[in-house]
């Protein structure tokens, strides 16, 4: 609206900004975000919050929404901005979407995983009766701005943590990028997805490993914002995983929890004749070498059975099962027979 762009940068009142920033990074990262607001003359409140999957409520929402309410911010020209990784980005993303039915937010994700994953697309949430994102709703923000800076501060589990969602893109639609991801893996994992100019050997492994994880989500994701086709297969490494990583809190971290999902799938499609011996050794050897989790002990059958019934409520009584038919193609599967399921879950346990 141009009149509310005057308004904000006529100089007739001052700028103001409220930020939510996980305390995590608000000791790493803190110092520099207020000295940014100062500079430029911004007037801000800046509220640290412990940002995890066990601290994701709707408490922590109404919290913010009571600071918020503080602060008394105008929801047409001045956005909230969530600083953080995941859990940040989609506890502040629902506030957002709450607050006078909705007030506008800005992601800036700081871990690799929110990088790829929860910076893209319009889902918000938190958790509710110990079900994952049970509570939310489909708000995208106004801006999501990346920059790999922040992940060279993450440890390296969570480095790997991150490229497992990278992973699933690859496997799903993007052989180039699973290439990347098997030939530069350890290097990427080392250098903290920094680009180096010293880095010819690898190109600029980062820079396309990010770059080709976020436009292929984004050809899956833009088209069906809203899920009312519920095909997604982005869904892959999620039918199995909400159940595991609830059941294991804080064990498994979310990209691990969807990389044994995602294991345990590959040794389907492998038993359904999808892809071969070859390929399916292909897939396991590079979630080791991006130091993957590829089983956990909590992923078992009667888990599966129950994470995979659970599924079907929720996406109109069918299964849709994402399962990759070669290296970087997939296609989507309702008649995977118990059987089958079972065949695979022995022959996942016993390698």
């Amino acid at each position: 609206d141009p009149q509310q762009l005057e308004l904000a940068t006529s100089g007739k009142r001052k700028l103001r900004r409220f930020i939510v920033i996980d305390e995590v990074v608000d000791k790493l990262y803190g110092s520099k975000v207020r000295e940014y607001f100062e500079e430029n003359n911004v007037q801000h409140k800046i509220l640290a919050l412990p940002t995890t999957e066990e601290t994701k409520s709707m408490d922590l929402v109404l919290n913010i929404l009571q600071e918020v309410q503080n602060f008394s911010i105008d929801r047409r020209t001045e956005p909230i901005i969530a600083i953080g990784g995941g859990v940040c980005l989609d506890i502040v993303g629902l506030a957002a979407s709450l607050y006078r039915r909705r007030t506008p937010y800005i992601r800036v994700p700081t871990t690799l995983l929110s990088y790829v994953d929860a910076s893209v697309g319009a889902k918000n949430g938190v958790n509710f009766l110990q079900c994952k994102n049970k509570l939310g709703g489909y708000t995208p923000p106004v801006a999501s701005f990346l920059d790999r800076s922040f992940i060279q501060s993450i440890p390296r589990r969570h480095i790997s943590n991150g490229v497992g969602e990278i992973l699933k893109m690859a496997l799903m639609k993007h052989k180039g990028l699973f290439d990347l991801l098997k030939n530069h893996g350890k290097y990427l994992l080392d250098t903290k997805f920094q680009s180096y100019s010293g880095s010819a050997n690898h190109g600029d492994a980062a820079l396309q490993t990010t770059r080709i994880a976020i436009e292929t989500m984004l050809e899956e994701l833009a088209p069906n914002l809203w899920e009312d086709d519920l095909d997604r297969l982005v869904d892959f490494g999620h039918l199995i995983s909400p159940e595991l990583e609830m059941r294991v809190l804080p064990s498994l971290m979310h990209g691990e929890a969807v990389n044994v999902d995602m294991a345990f799938m590959t040794y389907v499609a492998h038993v359904r004749g999808l892809i071969t011996a070859e390929e399916k050794e292909q897939i396991i050897q590079c979630m080791r070498g991006l130091e993957l989790p590829v089983w956990h002990s909590g992923c078992s059958w009667p888990l599966i059975k129950r994470a995979l019934m659970e599924r079907l409520k929720h996406s109109g009584g069918q299964p849709r099962m994402p399962l990759p038919t070669g290296l970087g193609v997939a296609e989507i599967f309702n008649d995977t027979s118990e059987e089958t399921l079972e065949r695979a879950y022995k022959l996942w346990v016993r390698d």
